[in-house]
């Protein structure tokens, strides 16, 4: 696919406030009352072969653009390393921006680009940063590159006179309110591509939490756009939901943005789509606490409403002036597909509502986030009860759905709970205490149900602090209600012809293997049914340390990833029963859900990744479970095959298209 390009037209609504060129190369600037309104700076330059870092533009205390090459062992938080020249060097183009916040702390944010994705990183480029009171952005040659939000102003007092490098720079032009900056015209917003792995096109981008939703057809997948592993704002949130589409898994859109940020106290978390009176709905959490202290919100008003009434209110926060707005709100689509307009409601003082409706057509909501319990409303804009207080019993995130006559009720990271559906009260069965849960390495994942009763699990798997690549994988469902899952077969990525490596294994042999990405498929065949064990070490001979194994002990119902044990198969790592922590995707283990009383197919998405200057890796067990892993610096060039009372027959791999 085509990532819709980002890129902006600049509308010259107003001349310069103040201009420089190579003849004059600096002056000072007329004063001005104050900055809230941003201001825009365009320059053009010339990039050259960067040795030391000098500075092309400076407003003292204000703005200063810098080019310079940056540590190759320095990725956070920008994670400019994945992008280095052919010879090795990291130049970067950076712009500093100081904030004043209303409490005397002066911060800058910080956005850049590497210079190795431009089309001629040494050249003639036009240079456009852009801050609007609430967003911070640069845009090289027309396109956007990186963003960030603030959290205060810059300071109108030192705002005093600026300079340009005029070896480099020709033109400077200052613009103050700032330019109206429009997304420019893409008709190419639908192409194929492979969405397992996929991260948003800029350098520094990732999904963050998905939520989904099946409808009229149409698959909408809405996740946090996140920069710099939830570093953005100071740390303070600076994420919101984008939405994809797709109608038959292959083709996928690009719509806008379902939630962008528009001030600066938004902080935005999780939330879910629904369908309410025939319209489209998200709704979504205002984590306003992160950034001003609890009495300064929204929140105690709308506790003691609840408290007053017995149900929640329905604030408009826009005729609230006196408090930011904090809880839970939503957006609703004006065509049933997308172009969201968000209310203004506030509904509920939790801040990661996650809403569905009933069979009945009514609402229910299991509050997450500064609130629990679950609530029911016919209305989403308030009149929200609570029906039960102590369940779910706990985990971020939580939502419910149903399976041929269980329910279950997943919960973020780690929680997952069943029932039959027939069942009343709360005599859920804690799937995660009794071992059969089905976490396989996504961080807070959601399940949807398609057509023909299929369901869909989606995740981001953790590559950063927070965020990462997406993934999706289908479930299936055993008869007690157990549930596994299995590669979703639209989302299998072309490939090139399988080459055929080895008909039969032998113990300790290495084979050699592609360093890019490519599918490994092979049989397993036990000498005696529900016994045996295997393991694939993952080597790159150039760094042993980062080298990876992959286990299945076949009689326990065990498999697991493990760095690797040169004497022979890794030590034993802990499932999420046992306390192991398999949302972070390294190092864990899974049980359960893989009884074989046959020969069985393993198939393994082996995925090297200079964005995430590792491998990841997507394992799916004879159809039956999954695990997922990230192995940071591993770029393996070759396996080795460990066998015990079993055979591994017609290994095989084919590189992806």
């Amino acid at each position: 696919m085509q990532y819709q390009s980002r890129c902006r037209e600049i509308s010259s609504s107003h001349p310069p406030f103040a201009k420089l060129d190579k003849n004059n190369p600096q002056s000072s600037l007329p004063s001005v009352d104050q900055l809230a309104d941003g201001f825009t700076v365009t320059f053009s330059a010339q990039f050259g072969e960067v040795d030391t870092e000098s500075v092309l533009l400076d407003i003292p205390e204000i703005l200063q653009v810098t080019i310079g090459q940056h540590p190759a062992d320095k990725w956070q938080p920008q994670n400019y390393p994945a992008y280095p020249m052919p010879d090795g060097s990291i130049p970067v183009l950076e712009a500093k921006l100081w904030l004043d916040d209303e409490v005397g702390n002066k911060r800058y944010l910080t956005v850049g680009l590497p210079l190795s994705l431009l089309d001629e990183p040494y050249g003639k480029h036009e240079v456009c940063l852009q801050f609007t009171g609430v967003e911070w952005s640069l845009y090289v040659d027309n396109r956007l590159y990186d963003n960030d939000f603030a959290i205060g102003y810059p300071s109108a007092s030192a705002f005093k006179s600026w300079r340009i490098d005029s070896q480099k720079v020709d033109v400077a032009s200052l613009y103050l309110p700032a330019l109206a900056i429009s997304e420019a015209a893409d008709s190419s917003q639908s192409e194929v591509f492979n969405i397992q792995f996929w991260t948003p096109p800029y350098h520094n981008a990732w999904v963050g939490d998905v939520a989904t939703l099946y409808h009229d057809g149409r698959y909408h997948l809405f996740y946090l756009f996140d920069r710099r592993g939830h570093g953005s704002k100071f740390g303070r949130g600076g994420h919101y939901f984008e939405h994809l589409s797709t109608t038959d898994f292959k083709h996928w859109i690009e719509h806008k943005a379902a939630t962008p940020i528009e001030h600066q106290w938004e902080s935005i978390g999780t939330g879910t789509p629904f369908i309410h009176n025939g319209e489209l709905c998200i709704s979504y959490g205002l984590h306003t606490t992160r950034l001003y202290p609890y009495e300064r919100t929204m929140l105690p008003m709308q506790w003691n409403y609840l408290e007053d009434n017995g149900f929640t209110g329905s604030f408009n926060y826009d005729t609230i002036p006196d408090f930011v707005p904090a809880g839970s709100t939503y957006s609703v689509s004006e065509d049933g597909i997308s172009n969201f307009k968000k209310t203004h409601v506030l509904f509920h003082p939790c801040e990661n509502p996650s809403i569905y409706t009933t069979s009945g057509g009514s609402l229910e909501m299991l509050a997450n986030y500064g609130a629990r319990g679950t609530w029911a409303s016919n209305s989403v804009a308030g009149g929200w009860r609570c029906i039960d207080e102590e369940f779910p019993l706990g985990g971020d995130c939580t939502f419910p759905f149903r399976w041929n006559g269980y329910d279950y009720i997943i919960g973020g990271f780690n929680r997952l709970w069943y029932r039959e559906a027939k069942a009343d009260g709360d005599d859920y069965i804690d799937m995660v205490k009794e071992g059969i849960d089905f976490y396989n390495g996504m961080s807070v994942p959601s399940i949807t149900q398609i057509a023909d009763g299929r369901f869909l699990m989606v995740a981001w798997v953790k590559t950063q602090g927070w965020g990462g690549p997406l993934v999706i994988h289908e479930l299936i469902q055993h008869p007690d209600g157990r549930i596994g899952n299995k590669w979703m077969e639209e989302l299998i990525p072309v490939t090139q012809k399988p080459v055929l490596v080895t008909r039969l294994v032998e113990d300790n042999q290495t084979i050699e293997v592609p360093k890019q990405p490519y599918i490994l498929t092979f049989d397993v065949i036990p000498a005696q049914i529900g016994k045996g064990e295997f393991a694939i070490t993952f080597e790159d001979p150039a760094s042993p340390q980062s080298a990876c194994e992959w286990q299945m002990q076949i009689g326990n119902q065990r498999a697991q990833f493990a760095s690797a044990n040169p004497q022979g198969f890794a030590p034993k790592q802990k499932t999420l029963r046992e306390g192991g922590n398999v949302a972070a995707a390294q190092d864990y283990a899974i049980e359960n859900g893989m009884a074989f009383d046959k020969p069985f197919t393993v198939r393994m998405l082996i995925h090297p990744s200079a964005k995430v200057h590792g491998t990841m890796m997507d394992v799916e067990i004879g159809a039956q479970r999954t695990m997922l892993s990230y192995r940071p610096n591993l770029f393996s060039s070759q396996l080795k095959f460990h066998l015990k009372d079993v055979e591994i027959r017609n290994v095989n791999y084919a590189v992806l298209k």
